[in-house]
């Protein structure tokens, strides 16, 4: 019985639908084959309204370039580059949208235009394993956009896509530089290398999420680094050891990696000690560091400075 009802309820309903499919079918074919640059125009502007991304993607590229130099040129190029990147097609979309922004400066479509350019390269942005072109492309854009805009109401989003970018570049920065760590010595020094990755990155990108893990890789390189050093090195590597402890604590005072650091000073300073003893500094070493010292002994004398500084009561 409930078999026969649905059936009867259904049956008509499916009719309609593929009556209304066949005719929308219909309709798009015979503007397919129009030749009618305005008509294909119209049609397109109403299937874009409905969210018809696919036949207004089709329809626009029918006739985006012949409407160069008039007045439509405005809104087609608009409206193209905005169904390329709903139907995904973001490289095509960030083309239309950067050419928009160079060929009509004093629109006001610019902004969301430049936005959007970000937007595209942001979901093009691979996983860091891979190449960052693009992801670089859309720190790039994003920036642009936030330089010339900085009280849009995209302004935001845009921060955040490019904060997510930024550390996404810096990870793979990150893992590189573990990828030299882990290497250690093998066919060279890769620890220097290791330093040298991190620290570019920490310059390029300070505000990184990974900005301790790079920190500590950075000291604990410089640790290993002097402890594998010939003797003739060893004082120098282990004063740099201790300078970059106290950067590490100072910035990170309860960092996670805090009980190793701990000990890599300790270590560090007992290998000071047995480099100098073996190998004494010579007196213009002594003199560099009588005058300059570590940089724990820069921030004493500084404070003591201060303090005798301040006027007495």
């Amino acid at each position: 019985m409930f078999k026969n009802i649905f059936k009867h309820i259904l049956l008509p309903v499916a009719v309609g639908i593929t009556a209304l499919l066949s005719v929308s079918c219909g309709e798009y074919q015979a503007v397919l084959k129009s030749t009618d640059n305005d008509f294909i125009y119209n049609k397109a502007l109403k299937y874009y309204a409905a969210g018809d991304y696919e036949k207004a993607t089709t329809l626009f590229g029918r006739v985006v370039n012949s409407y160069t130099g008039t007045t439509r040129a405005d809104t087609i190029i608009v409206l193209y580059a905005k169904s390329l990147s709903e139907i995904g097609d973001y490289y095509t979309a960030a083309h239309y949208f950067k050419n928009y922004v160079k060929t009509f400066p004093s629109s006001d479509n610019c902004e969301e235009c430049q936005f959007l350019c970000g937007y595209c390269y942001y979901n093009l942005s691979p996983k860091y394993l891979l190449d960052q072109q693009d992801t670089q492309t859309a720190i790039d854009e994003l920036q642009t956009f936030l330089n010339l805009y900085p009280h849009s109401s995209h302004a935001d989003e845009a921060e955040q896509m490019l904060k997510e970018m930024q550390d996404k570049i810096a990870y793979k920065a990150y893992m590189n530089a573990k990828l030299y760590f882990n290497l250690g010595n093998y066919l060279g020094n890769n620890y220097k290398s290791a330093i040298i990755v991190a620290q570019n990155c920490l310059k390029n990108y300070p505000d990184t999420k990974h900005r301790e893990e790079l920190s500590f890789l950075i000291l604990e390189s410089k640790y290993i680094q002097a402890e594998n050093s010939v003797l003739q090195k060893q004082s120098e590597r282990y004063r740099d050891t201790i300078d970059e402890y106290y950067s590490f604590i100072n910035e990170f005072p309860n960092s996670k990696y805090l009980n190793k650091a701990a000990k890599m000073l300790a270590s560090s300073e007992h290998g000071l000690r047995k480099a100098e003893e073996l190998l004494p500094p010579s007196a213009d070493d002594l003199d560099y560091y009588r005058n300059f010292g570590t940089r724990a002994e820069q921030e004493r004398k500084h404070i003591l400075e201060t303090q005798n500084q301040q006027p007495k009561e």
